[in-house]
């Protein structure tokens, strides 16, 4: 079986897409997001494609493709959609990597009933947890380790996202009892080459070794 990663954040917004398109280029994987909410703009494939320099057969196509941009059980209730936890199999796409994109943090609700940890739960892979490093971080970044550890969902490592806080850093990590897998920095003009740049500067592969 292929090594298959899934990334998730503290948060919205914090930037977990850029990441998640620097390592699956970085790893040369495939990348998949499970659930879109919100078509009218690039979709979070369409990011990770042009900003990972994938080809099209890299991407592995949404289970569910929600038109409006709010939380998936929002978007599914106004598209008239209910999302089937059996419809989110993770794809066997042969010998590559891949690289799984959750939506926002890890209760972000798929029904009323179901939050992406439940799923995260269910596939039983190692998570890599993205963490801005403003100010929030550490309470946001110690409860969501804990509420991966309390599903026994094995966590590869934080990756840090923006401006160097060493304290903030340090803190998470040595609290939290998690390995700290480098920090993607701000990118202006944010490029497909300027990313890769910066993840062969910031990260080492065999960190992401599950």
């Amino acid at each position: 079986m292929s090594r298959r990663i899934v990334v998730t954040g503290t948060d919205t917004g914090i930037g977990k897409t850029i990441f998640s398109a620097g390592l699956t280029g970085f790893l040369s994987a495939s990348y998949w997001k499970p659930v879109q909410a919100g078509l009218d703009e690039e979709t979070d494939a369409q990011l990770v494609a042009r900003l990972g320099g994938l080809s099209a057969d890299r991407i592995v196509p949404e289970r569910y493709r929600l038109r409006t941009p709010a939380s998936p059980h929002q978007a599914a209730a106004i598209d008239g959609v209910r999302i089937d936890p059996a419809a989110l199999a993770v794809p066997d796409i042969g010998d590559r990597p891949l690289v799984i994109e959750g939506a926002g943090g890890l209760m972000v609700p798929l029904h009323d009933n179901m939050l992406y940890i439940d799923v995260f739960e269910r596939w039983r892979l190692p998570v890599v947890l993205c963490a801005r490093t403003a100010l929030g971080t550490i309470n946001h970044s110690l409860l969501s380790v804990e509420a991966l550890r309390r599903r026994q969902i094995d966590i590869l490592g934080i990756a840090f996202i923006g401006e160097s806080n060493p304290v903030s850093e340090r803190a998470i990590c040595e609290i939290g009892q998690v390995r700290r897998l480098g920090r993607l920095p701000p990118l202006a003009p944010l490029t497909a080459d300027a990313l890769r740049t910066a993840f062969k500067a910031s990260f080492r592969s065999e960190d992401f070794n599950a």
